[in-house]
């Protein structure tokens, strides 16, 4: 197995997966990757402080407000904001962080490798590696 793929393998282990930057706009990648989550019969927490529910899961305001059963937080936010979210996930002691594309900052990655968390910022996509499909 290589680096890559145990690191996914890490992500993927958890009870429950947190979407920083969910959508409540279906056409938004925010709302792709929580319905890409449901479509994999996996529990997933939406954060977004100006929504209550998105594709029927209530949301949270903040990482910081995600439940304990969450250790993996799919991040799709513009890269100045994802810097800000990294550091409310180290302090929520979320322990693995996928970057979607265009959502990576080279200072959030480097916080997270600081941190000790298993951070995925290559350019992999989770809706391709969990099969995404309309």
């Amino acid at each position: 197995m290589s680096a890559m793929e145990s690191q996914i393998e890490n992500f993927l282990s958890s009870p429950a997966f947190g979407v920083a930057g969910a959508s409540a706009k279906r056409e938004k990648y925010g709302n792709k990757v929580v319905r890409c989550y449901q479509q994999n019969q996996r529990k997933v927490h939406p954060v977004n402080p100006r929504e209550k529910v998105i594709e029927g899961e209530p949301c949270v305001e903040s990482v910081l407000d995600l439940p304990h059963g969450v250790k993996s937080l799919s991040i799709i936010t513009p890269p100045q904001v994802t810097e800000e979210v990294v550091e409310q996930a180290i302090a929520r002691g979320i322990e693995n962080i996928w970057m979607q594309p265009g959502a990576q900052n080279d200072r959030a990655v480097a916080a997270c490798e600081e941190a000790g968390v298993n951070v995925i910022a290559d350019g992999t996509c989770i809706l391709v590696v969990l099969g995404y499909h309309e």
